[in-house]
């Protein structure tokens, strides 16, 4: 085979190859400026380059985004809208979102949703309003109207729901208002309330999300006012406050508002966004013992990071940068956690990524 023959050969491979390594990536955003909905990209997960930036569907404020399990449906939150705050979209070609329904959200500022292992229920946490609901997925994709809402607000204080996770038969809502993360339990199909504090957090650090080992016996909760972070281990007695460790940086003087938590893949690193400070902390973590020990913040290389997340080979962190509108990317060094800024691309307004 001559020389060009092989480059002429080659070059049509290598493109394949590298168009193969692109995973979709979707960003849930803000409505204010020039924000449409919902966008999509792909990314290479080899380079961790982004390309083709485009609008999958259209949405009014669709903060806060989760995926099926099977990967064909997309579930979003109105954060702007009270009376259809929820909606539904299906997969319907390669780059578009085509919308199945919509219904309540049943609270004023749904701002987080997320989904059931098996795909069947949906849980939204209403910030303004302080509650959460729980839906049943259909098989086309659809949503129900709630099949349960639970009300946390008691007293002159209002509640905060700020997220909820399932995992197995538990069910978990950080409530920044009640300054609680609350635990529910699956019983004969429904959920009924465990528990309102499984630990005192102690001052008012403000619990907003969360992080949860796959082997469901640590948790780490992220406190918007307090820059910290709360872990917790699950034992057969309860729960136990295990450590308590800032976020921050020790001379750094300015606005506190912690947003989102994530484990690394091997669940031997944490990292959690500081908005203000505009930083990822990033924690080494005991394996075995579950506390953990921060080893560096790193810039954004943004304003306001909202909310970041992994990519699904764990080699990358992605982050949302709200008010300065654009995405940051970094590469994971495997061994020791720490991040290298790569890129940045410039997106209005994102505020949920999700691969």
């Amino acid at each position: 085979m001559t020389v060009k023959r092989f480059i002429l050969l080659a070059i049509p491979l290598f493109f394949l190859n590298c168009k193969s390594q692109n995973t979709p990536l979707y960003i849930g955003t803000g409505s204010e400026g020039e924000s449409k909905g919902i966008y999509k990209v792909d990314f290479n997960s080899k380079t961790g380059e982004v390309s083709n930036i485009t609008l999958a569907a259209e949405a009014k404020s669709p903060t806060f985004i989760a995926f099926a399990p099977n990967k064909k449906f997309i579930y979003a939150v109105g954060e702007g809208s009270e009376e259809t705050g929820v909606s539904s979209f299906k997969l319907h070609s390669e780059d578009k979102l085509k919308l199945v329904n919509s219904v309540s959200s049943n609270g004023k500022g749904p701002c987080h949703i997320a989904v059931n292992e098996i795909g069947t229920k949906t849980v939204v946490s209403n910030y303004g309003g302080g509650t959460i609901a729980i839906y049943d997925i259909n098989t086309d994709g659809s949503l129900n109207e709630a099949s349960q809402v639970f009300n946390h607000n008691k007293g002159d204080k209002p509640a905060r729901a700020h997220s909820a996770q399932f995992h197995n038969n538990d069910l978990y809502v950080a409530d920044l208002g009640n300054n609680a993360v609350y635990h529910y339990v699956l019983d004969n199909g429904n959920y009924i309330l465990k528990s309102d504090a499984i630990v005192d957090m102690q001052g008012n650090p403000g619990p907003r999300h969360f992080a949860l080992t796959k082997d469901d016996r640590f948790i780490y909760v992220i406190n918007e006012y307090g820059g910290s972070i709360t872990s917790i281990e699950k034992t057969a007695s309860g729960f136990n406050r295990i450590d308590f460790d800032t976020t921050l940086n020790d001379d750094y003087e300015g606005q506190v508002a912690c947003a989102d938590i994530h484990l690394s893949k091997d669940e031997r690193f944490l990292y959690g966004s500081n908005r203000g400070e505009n930083t990822i902390a990033l924690f080494s973590r005991n394996i075995e013992d579950g506390t953990i020990e921060r080893i560096e913040n790193v810039s954004t290389e943004g304003n306001w990071p909202r909310n970041f997340t992994l990519d699904p080979s764990g080699k990358f962190l992605l982050v949302a940068n709200r008010r300065s509108s654009n995405i940051s990317v970094f590469k994971i060094d495997t061994k020791t956690g720490k991040l290298s800024f790569l890129q940045s691309i410039e997106l209005p307004n994102p505020t949920c990524l999700l691969f």
